[in-house]
């Protein structure tokens, strides 16, 4: 078993094409990680995630503290067996679920007291239970515990979350219980302020992170201030450890951050886009519950090696969806996730190329040709 460590293989401007060396194997970046909440990418059966070309998938420590507990996934042999997935598995802190609890929660300088949103039982959670959760989870990758900034947020909201999420990294650093082949991420905040974002950087520095994630960004702000943030953030950021941008986001988002310099990305959209019938195509995103499908024979993207679009017709999952046929979503969350993993292996093919830019224009250009309709 090898160390925790990242190599940059090739560069294209501020792009990189890299690899993550695991306890649990290895990832090519960029990478795109689908998300497993619950101890499950819905829909979708682990070999089939696998099948797309996932290396690495993230579970949630919120959800899984609340129920089944990280107490009993450990008896039961760590999330890694209990959910039947042997690559890496990065597990996000719980600050993102806390906050969007609003009402039901309390913060301090210690943690947060909660009650959970499935039986309103209360619960604590401070940087140090967080890292004891994820290690009885056995993350590969641990998340620090920090405080998700909203958006919008004056400049001294921004910088009061900011720096309390620094003192939280800071704890959780020194609770995290290192492994041979596991790491430990911190998580840049300071909403959409420059400034804010280069201090927040900084100050993780000296902590000895294995990664930087830039947390707080997707909540509101939009693509063109996520952008700017990035553009801002870039300059800081370690060279040599990876950065990973949370909760990002729609194709067009990843292909952006990707130039800026991001190497990893989790988002919910493509599962849940597959249960309400969206698919994500290289002509931009399609409705598959639309009419115009009912009669097409045509695959979703004859472009796309998965299921869905090499056996079944527009017009089957049309159908499906319009039935409310689980199938309906189990195809299309396997359509979806595998387009972005195709996205991601064309994003470090043109990388390794020094065709960056070429490869971004041509993904603009097809969202803006849309959807052709059969002549």
């Amino acid at each position: 078993m090898s160390d925790f460590s990242f190599e940059i293989l090739a560069s294209d401007g501020a792009a990189r094409r890299g690899r993550l060396h695991t306890a649990h194997g290895t990832v090519e970046t960029p990478a795109f990680m689908p998300v497993g909440t619950a101890a499950t990418v819905k829909a979708m059966m682990p070999e089939s995630v696998r099948a797309t070309g996932a290396e690495i998938i993230l579970g949630n420590t919120y959800h899984l503290m609340i129920r089944p507990t990280a107490e009993r996934i450990h008896h039961l042999g760590g999330l890694h067996k209990f959910m039947h997935w042997d690559g890496p598995i990065l597990t996000d802190s719980g600050g993102y679920q806390v906050m969007s609890l609003a009402g039901l929660r309390k913060m301090t300088e210690e943690g947060v007291t909660f009650r959970s949103h499935i039986d309103g039982s209360k619960h604590r959670l401070t940087p140090e239970d967080s890292m004891h959760i994820q290690h009885l989870l056995g993350s590969t990758i641990t998340m620090a515990l920090d405080e998700c900034t909203p958006y919008p947020i004056d400049k001294l909201g921004a910088d009061t979350s900011m720096q309390l999420s620094m003192r939280w990294a800071k704890r959780s650093r020194d609770a995290w219980v290192g492994r041979l082949g596991y790491g430990v991420y911190g998580i840049a905040q300071g909403s959409t302020f420059a400034d804010l974002r280069e201090e927040s950087i900084r100050a993780l520095e000296p902590m000895d992170f294995h990664g930087i994630a830039v947390g707080g960004l997707a909540v509101g702000e939009g693509q063109e201030m996520m952008f700017k943030t990035l553009d801002d953030c870039e300059p800081h950021l370690p060279q040599h450890k990876p950065r990973y941008l949370m909760g990002v986001g729609k194709p067009l988002d990843l292909v952006g951050a990707v130039r800026r310099g991001i190497d990893q990305f989790d988002c919910v959209l493509p599962t849940r886009s597959g249960r309400t019938g969206q698919a994500f195509t290289w002509r931009g995103p399609i409705n598959m519950r639309n009419a115009r499908h009912q009669d097409d024979p045509r695959p979703i993207d004859e472009d796309c090696s998965c299921p869905a679009c090499h056996n079944y017709s527009r017009a089957y999952i049309r159908h499906l969806h319009r039935a409310d046929e689980m199938l309906g979503a189990m195809l299309l969350s396997w359509h979806n996730i595998q387009h972005y993993q195709d996205l991601m292996a064309r994003m470090r093919s043109a990388i390794e190329a020094g065709a960056f830019a070429d490869f971004e224009a041509g993904v603009v250009a097809g969202y803006a040709q849309g959807d052709i309709d059969p002549l």
